[in-house]
């Protein structure tokens, strides 16, 4: 019972996270994806956070954190670090998925 729980909260921690930053602070997330519908009005601000949210809580986490300054050197590590634990949470899901097949 307490692995799962476990889970659960790792699994949602980044979701919550996200989600209360974006509650909280709203125009830092605005700000941060403004950018990206800025040529393209039909696509509101909120889908990127959003998508993002859904699909890579972690990239977006750090995204938020060092876009508004500009990425430069070490922040690209960031972010690619990110992305490595998305993949992984993504990748390790498929991976039990295909165990509990087999079995």
């Amino acid at each position: 019972m307490g692995c799962c729980l476990g889970v659960l909260l790792l699994g949602g921690a980044p979701r919550l996270a996200l989600a209360l930053w974006w509650f909280m602070f709203p125009s830092r997330i605005t700000e941060t994806f403004a950018a990206w519908t800025a040529g393209t009005p039909a696509v509101p601000v909120w889908v990127w956070p959003l998508a993002g949210i859904l699909l890579m809580p972690w990239l977006t986490i750090a995204y938020v954190w060092v876009a508004p300054g500009g990425i430069t050197g070490i922040e690209w590590a960031i972010l690619f670090v990110a992305l490595l634990f998305d993949l992984g949470t993504h990748g390790g899901s498929g991976r039990e998925a295909r165990r509990r097949s087999k079995s």
